[in-house]
């Protein structure tokens, strides 16, 4: 018998809602905030008070856009955490809201495991290939950096994390500093392709953990070249912009790699896929795609509307709890930080 999953996503600030029969994607609809651009990051209040204004309609449009009426949802999956407690309790409040107006069991999600399992979503018109377990996934976030040993849709286990900032965090900063507009990831995505990846060099971070990240001493490393450079020339980034985002870039993507292909050759793991905001990124993507043929692989890189937060990837995630009979109660609460949910 099929199933439909309701998915809502609110973990930071994106409001998302999506519609899954099975595990074949029938709507995903995504409201985002322009309005903390200007304050070159998310606030925290500004972006909860924008879900609340948004979350009807998305969720409207989705089951509009599916064909799907209320009463012919299975279960409401939702993220519960990890993220931003406000937007967070938006989104669990109106699930709450819509299971006891419907009497629709609830599906608590892992944000993160939803990135992860992003990759099993099916399209209606075209065929995607999934990865076999078990997989390895570098998660890449702008708050989580993960290398994760998936076993089965409910058996996943962190084999390496970052010890302070993510990858994401090393970006949007760095771009700060030099002035680029928030988030600032994919403004250096696009202008390390005018550049060179070596013109500059930056610290790479020597961490106890095997498979763990750092990315603090490279942000520290950025700002330093940028201090001491920019004191005998006030116009030092606007000339080697390209430049300064294509070494970035490349140092951070030779990280990220480094530690992944350790792991694989510890496990003797072959297939690995990326997911997570940072997923999206071209160097990264090329990079993954490269190893993979060198060291035979089978590589997975999600298309890119899956990359950033969104329901689709909640439903998927919500589908394949509810198939084990992981119902949520109406007491639940959502959780900011990772350890919570675990």
């Amino acid at each position: 018998m099929d199933i439909t999953i309701l998915g809502i996503e609110s973990s930071c600030d994106d409001t998302s809602a999506a519609v899954i029969r099975n595990t074949t994607l029938l709507s995903n609809v995504i409201a985002s905030q322009a309005v903390h651009i200007k304050y070159g990051g998310v606030i925290p209040e500004l972006a909860s008070r924008a879900h609340q204004q948004n979350i009807i309609p998305v969720v409207d449009t989705a089951l509009k856009e599916a064909g799907v009426t209320p009463d012919k949802i299975d279960a409401i999956a939702f993220t519960r955490g990890p993220g931003l407690l406000g937007s967070l309790l938006v989104g669990t409040s109106f699930a709450k809201g819509l299971s006891i107006a419907h009497n629709i069991p609830m599906v608590e999600v892992n944000h993160l495991q939803g990135h992860i399992l992003s990759h099993f979503i099916d399209l209606p018109d075209s065929e995607i290939a999934h990865p076999s377990y078990p997989f390895l996934c570098l998660l890449v976030s702008g708050g989580h950096t993960q290398i994760v040993k998936v076993s089965s849709p409910l058996e996943m286990e962190i084999i390496g994390t970052t010890i302070d900032d993510a990858a994401g965090e090393a970006f949007d900063k760095c771009a700060k500093v030099m002035g680029l507009p928030y988030p600032g990831g994919p403004v250096i995505d696009r202008l390390a392709k005018e550049g060179n990846p070596k013109a500059f060099e930056f610290a790479k971070p020597h961490v106890k953990g095997e498979f763990d990240y750092s990315f603090s001493g490279l942000k520290t490393s950025f700002l330093y070249t940028l201090r001491d450079a920019v004191a005998t020339d006030p116009d030092f980034v606007e000339k080697n912009k390209a430049d300064l985002c294509a070494s970035l870039q490349h140092t951070i993507v030779s990280i990220l790699l480094d530690k992944l292909i350790k792991a694989t050759k510890a496990l003797g793991i072959k297939d690995v896929a990326i997911a997570g905001g940072v997923s999206a990124n071209s160097g990264l993507r090329d990079a993954v795609a490269e190893a993979g043929r060198r060291r035979g692989w089978r590589t997975f890189l999600p298309p890119l509307k899956f990359t950033t937060d969104n329901a689709a990837m909640i439903a998927i995630s919500g589908y394949y709890r509810y198939k084990q009979g992981l119902i949520t109660g109406l007491d639940v609460s959502p959780v900011a930080r990772l350890e919570e949910i675990l």
